[in-house]
């Protein structure tokens, strides 16, 4: 058994040595663009017909790759090879299991460079982001390679004279996973390990705007020993194949992360009994977030507009755990806009491949329409206080925007904007703020920043969310430190990273002797 966890550090790009490795990867990828990446089913690279460009978000006439496109045909194919699969998998020792995640973490930690540079170039990270994604990534399979050799032996119950009872976790048998673009790496690469370090068999759709960074992953598990079979890498539009995977009757679960819309309708085809379906198929679900920072006004308010501005723009905003609404405190509103803005306009704004940038583009030209249109909406609903500004003629760039004076009914304060727009919003006191904060369908992260100990502790027992933060940010959760999550609308409360995670991809049983 390997020791404690503890989560992999970031780095310090400050050191000239440690930018001069993420610059030459960055240069060893570029050589890598274009390249083509074909399916991988039970081990075989399989070409096809349609080949999807995946393009850099930063500099959209470049092709970071060519990825191959399932249809309906390889999408059953899959699910009958990791079904196949899962015959043998579910029988190997949890501790191998758990040896092949280690493996593959130290692999990881070895191409930490070349993984974030793949960030920077088909998600358009900055270093910093594409970093911690990388370094949440190792953590994930740190941790829950550990978490399986906890789980995967007899479990302790209650002892009566004449029987010998055990209790013990199992697998479920295959899994569909459905993982975002936003944490191409980190995300995905710990549905991935959580369901197959607890003995199922997967299917890993990657997410449409990032397949590439999951075909190098899914390469990188073949590296560290995982049999190639065990985990089908099939890349392909959800409209063509992501019914026929949820729907095929071999289908243990599926576990998804992406938009409240598409979570909802999986979870409505899931529960639907299917010919030959012999279970109830299990959905986890992580989904989207509104936001809030809650501003009292007694709060150290330049650590609060700090917290705001990284929380609300990291990334150009593409968190589910992003702040997209502060709400302040009547008493230090004008305050705090005033120093949130200041903050704001001081980012830089450019290409991630640029050390120093802190705002890259957005994701794709759907995100680019989309934020344009609530952008619009904003500057009639409230007051366009910074930005506004968006350009596409290279990349797809958004300045990062602060509508202030909103109300909480307002588009802007309630619908998921997934882009780097906040909305400032004023409230006559702390209860107030509370009230603003629980109205929406959401419930993922919040913040509050105050210093009455009074007031932190309502927000505890209030403020309704998965991960509440106090005196800091609402992005960052580390795994094992954060485990993360959200209420009501935001899913299923999986908390990933956590040590309940595992538990959603097997089932107990419990086998009781009369001695």
């Amino acid at each position: 058994m390997m020791g404690p966890f503890s989560n992999e550090p970031m780095t310090d790009f400050s050191a000239a040595d440690n930018r001069r490795a993420l610059e030459e990867a960055l240069a060893n990828i570029k050589r890598q663009y274009g390249n083509a990446y074909p399916l991988l089913i039970g081990g075989r690279a399989i070409a096809s017909e349609s080949m999807k460009p995946s393009v850099n978000p930063a500099q959209h006439g470049e092709t970071v790759g060519l990825v191959a496109q399932a249809d309906r045909k390889r999408a059953v194919e899959a699910i009958d090879t990791a079904a196949a699969a899962f015959e043998r998998w579910k029988r190997v020792l949890p501790s191998a299991r758990a040896r092949t995640l280690y493996k593959a973490a130290a692999l990881l930690r070895q191409r930490k460079h070349e993984f974030s540079a793949w960030l920077v170039a088909e998600a358009g990270k900055t270093w910093a982001e594409a970093d911690a994604d990388t370094a949440e990534a190792i953590d994930f399979l740190d941790y829950y390679g550990r978490e399986a050799e906890r789980l995967c032996v007899p479990q302790p119950l209650v002892r009566i004279a004449g029987e010998d009872n055990e209790w013990t976790y199992v697998p479920l048998g295959v899994g569909v996973i459905i993982p975002p673009w936003n944490f191409p790496l980190a995300i995905m690469a710990g549905m991935t390990a959580a369901a197959v370090v607890a003995g199922n068999t997967a299917v890993l759709k990657p997410a449409s705007a990032t397949p590439v960074v999951a075909a190098q992953f899914v390469r990188l598990l073949h590296d560290a020993g995982l049999p190639e079979d065990v985990v089908q890498f099939v890349p392909g539009s959800g409209g063509e194949i992501g019914d026929t995977l949820i729907d095929h009757p071999l289908t243990r679960f599926v576990s998804f992360t992406g938009s409240m819309e598409v979570g909802l309708r999986i979870v409505e085809r899931a529960a639907r009994l299917q010919p030959g379906q012999r279970w109830i198929k299990r959905v986890i679900a992580e989904l989207g977030g509104k936001d809030a920072i809650v501003v009292d006004r007694d709060a150290d308010l330049v650590a609060a507009s700090q917290g705001i501005v990284q929380s609300a723009f990291g990334y150009a905003g593409q968190k589910c755990s992003a702040c997209s609404r502060a709400i302040i405190h009547a008493d230090v509103y004008e305050e705090v806009t005033e120093r949130v803005a200041a903050l704001t306009r001081r980012l830089m704004i450019g290409n991630p491949a640029q050390y120093g940038t802190d705002v890259g583009p957005v994701i794709d030209r759907a995100a680019y329409n989309k934020i344009r249109q609530y952008i619009a909406a904003g500057k009639r609903e409230g007051r366009l206080l910074v930005g506004g500004g968006m350009d596409d003629s290279a990349g797809y760039f958004v300045e990062p925007t602060i509508i202030a004076d909103v109300e909480s009914h307002a588009s802007v304060a309630q619908d998921e904007i997934f882009g780097p727009v906040l909305a400032c919003i004023q409230a006559d006191d702390f209860g107030h703020a509370l009230t603003i904060a629980n109205d929406t369908p959401y419930g993922l992260t919040g913040a509050v920043y105050s210093n009455r100990r009074e007031r932190l502790e309502l927000a505890r027992d209030m403020f309704h969310v998965g991960n509440l933060y106090f005196n800091r940010k609402c992005t960052g959760a580390l795994v094992g430190v954060h485990p993360f999550g959200g209420f009501n609308l935001s899913g299923t409360d999986s908390k990933a990273g956590g040590p309940d995670y595992l538990l959603q991809f097997m089932q107990g049983k419990v086998v009781s002797e009369k001695m």
